[in-house]
């Protein structure tokens, strides 16, 4: 549990916010820049006089934030990220999964991804699943609200997680 409690910590700590590097831009930086089109070669899709500033967007799943994710997904046998906490869920989606999990009496932990918004937009992409709840059971993706509920539904989810607790 200890090892839980550090990962969290670090995980917390150490994911810097997106916006940090937003406020250190000079100031000669374009407040506003023409949409383009991939399609056209990268042509402006609103002619403008100001030259088209191309901009790479960058991951939010830094090897860093991959690493720690990989350690929280696995410190545990069943691991919930939410909007909220198990106590006090702040989506009715991430509300679903808790009162399921707690229906079937799963010990789980939960991380609030209301909390960072790096790690929000991180975790999309290290599960490749755009929304949340995001359920992982014995280090593995599972699904989100809907599978959750479909898996509770037909006694797969009871199953899985009995093997997994098990295990």
């Amino acid at each position: 549990m200890a090892m839980m409690s550090l990962s969290l910590t670090n995980l917390r700590q150490s994911v810097p916010s997106p916006w940090s590097s937003i406020r250190s831009l000079p100031s000669n930086f374009p407040s506003q820049l023409p949409f383009t089109s991939a399609v056209g070669g990268g042509r402006p899709l609103v002619s403008s006089r100001t030259q088209t500033l191309r901009l790479r967007c960058l991951s939010a799943l830094t090897p860093e934030l991959k690493t720690t994710l990989d350690k929280v997904v696995t410190s545990e046998k069943v691991v919930l990220f939410m909007k909220g906490t198990k106590d006090f869920p702040q989506c009715g989606f991430s509300n679903n999964v808790v009162q399921i999990l707690k229906s079937l009496n799963a010990p789980f932990e939960t991380i609030n991804i209301l909390e960072n918004e790096l790690l929000r937009q991180g975790l999309k992409e290290y599960s490749s699943w755009p929304t949340f709840p995001q359920l992982y059971i014995d280090g593995e993706f599972f699904g989100g609200c809907d599978i959750v509920i479909e898996a509770y539904q037909s006694g797969e989810l009871q199953e899985l997680l009995e093997r997994a607790l098990l295990s």
